[in-house]
């Protein structure tokens, strides 16, 4: 036997003594095979369930959440609207490439239309289909498609749309459908926890659910504020909304829609924490004419407005801030003109309700109808209180028209003028003829505005037409200075003007300022 041959019998004894020895200690301490070792994991108890009395407020909100969450989704929908355009050329020329452009003539090939999809989000409010939404989701749609939470798909039809409260219906041919209750947006507070349900950035992300807070109410929008008849007090909300929301609910702890939502405000076009939502009094009532007349009849007092400022509330004597004021009468026949108002007059009430801000008076009207009568109350200079009743007449859906005029060579102002920070020429008879300016806005045009003059702080610049200082009529530099006479450094000076602007159009309007020295 060689030395190699004794060597491994040698290590092959070692190797088996060693595995002797590890059974041996293996059985002395009973280690448990990986089977056991499984086993007694699966055999675990479960998890304590904590008592913390401090997180049950939390745990509650939570399931509260859950709950409404499950209940409203399926009411939800996800709408997807297309519009179909042509271009001006009805059929496109198509040139074959060389060599083959040689032998054969241009090809017609008939133009296929455009297609623009946009997509939004809504809610069911009845078991027979009646969907509402926003205005601006179906507005110019060809055709509208709805999908539900249980990817069941409908075609559906318009009812109707309005474009001052940015509110539509919509129609699908369906029963037994889920719907959502409506709540009053009246009573929702500031603070108040809400959830917002819809389809945020398209299909893919359809169906979320976010939660905030009402974070302030009475709200208005600068894309609805610039309609005549617009009605903008919306609901503001930090529940997370984004592009593709518009439309959806938005609803309180009881399950019940306080809104519809329908615009963000943000620097980026996504979320920033600024949501907003029409409060659900206002779009019931839009929604009940739509489903029942498929268009809105508006009632209005026939008056421009802006809300009181502290100049106003001087003025007119008022111990704080509120109100709204009577710019003008965009129509000749006005209710309120013929009923007594007058432009500069501050509303403080409507049928006895105290009016706070222009948005809350215009809701107000807008849930009248044509013919009713309301009781106008009004405060005047020195406090003066008066309460008028004006019937309501029907929206008209064209706006004014008005002329403009040329701008003057400015001059150096009389003391009057200086209290004023502006320089003012009458207005010609031939000025007036040229540009169509009626005898109701005939008056002083100004020339020149000091840059730091109380003129300009209230943004009044040259092509502005006074037309009353102080409630009297100002046509003549004498009548000017006359009204002006009593004004001192300090008072508050109430101005009746005419803006005008290079297109030719332009509107009466009351602005307030302190006179300078």
């Amino acid at each position: 036997m060689t030395t190699r041959t004794r060597d491994w019998i040698k290590l092959s004894g070692l190797v088996a003594l060693a595995l002797m020895l590890a059974l041996a200690f293996a059985a002395a301490v009973n280690l448990p095979r990986r089977s056991e070792a499984q086993q007694a994991i699966a055999n675990l108890a479960p998890a304590k369930v904590l008592s913390i009395p401090a997180a049950k407020p939390a745990a509650d909100l939570s399931e509260a959440f859950v709950a409404v969450a499950q209940a409203v989704r399926p009411a939800v929908v996800f709408i997807e609207a297309e519009q179909r355009t042509e271009t001006s050329s009805p059929r496109l020329r198509q040139r074959l490439p060389p060599p083959f452009d040689q032998f054969f003539p241009d090809l017609d090939v008939p133009q296929q239309p455009r297609v623009r999809r946009g997509e939004g989000s809504g809610f069911i409010i009845s078991s027979d289909g009646y969907i509402l939404t926003n205005n601006h989701v179906v507005d110019e749609a060809d055709k509208l498609k709805v999908k539900l939470i249980d990817k069941r798909q409908f075609t559906a039809r318009l009812v109707g749309r309005d474009p001052d409260t940015d509110v539509a219906v919509i129609k699908i041919d369906a029963t037994g459908l889920p719907s959502v209750p409506l709540g009053n947006s009246d009573e929702t507070r500031i603070g108040e926890w809400v959830l917002a349900v819809g389809n945020p950035l398209g299909e893919e992300f359809a169906f979320t659910v976010t939660a905030g807070i009402v974070s302030a109410k009475g709200r208005r929008l600068a894309d609805l504020a610039n309609r005549l008849y617009s009605i903008g007090d919306f609901i503001q909300t930090d529940a997370a909304i984004n592009p593709g929301n518009s439309g959806g609910p938005l609803v309180n702890l009881r399950g019940q829609v306080i809104g519809i939502n329908s615009a963000i405000a943000s620097p980026t076009g996504l979320y920033s924490g600024y949501g907003f939502a029409i409060p659900i009094n206002l779009a019931r009532t839009v929604s009940e004419q739509l489903m029942a007349h498929g268009k809105v009849t508006r009632a209005v007092l026939g008056i421009s407005i802006r809300n009181a400022d502290p100049d106003d509330a001087a003025y007119v004597g008022l111990d704080s801030i509120r109100g709204v004021v009577v710019l003008d009468f965009p129509r000749d026949d006005s209710p309120a003109k013929r009923a007594g108002l007058q432009a500069g007059d501050v509303i403080v009430a409507l049928d006895g309700q105290p009016i706070a801000y222009d948005a809350q008076l215009q809701q107000i009207v807008g849930f009248k109808r044509p013919g009713e009568k309301v009781q106008v109350t009004i405060v005047r200079k020195g406090g003066e209180r008066r309460t008028y009743a004006v019937t309501l007449a029907a929206r008209e859906d064209t706006e004014q028209r008005v002329a403009s005029n040329t701008s003057r060579e400015p001059r150096r102002g009389s003391s009057s003028e200086n209290k004023l920070g502006l320089t003012v020429e009458p207005l010609t008879e031939q000025v007036s003829r040229e540009t169509r300016i009626g005898e109701e806005h005939r008056g002083l045009v100004v020339t020149s505005v000091d840059p730091d003059g109380p003129a300009a702080e209230k943004g009044i610049g040259p092509r502005v037409i006074i037309t009353h200082v102080n409630g009297q009529r100002v046509r003549t530099m004498g009548e000017f200075e006359k009204a002006m006479e009593p004004v001192k450094k300090g008072d508050v000076v109430s101005l009746q003007i005419y803006l005008l602007d290079q297109s030719g159009q332009g509107r009466s309007t009351v602005i307030r300022l302190r006179a300078g020295g």
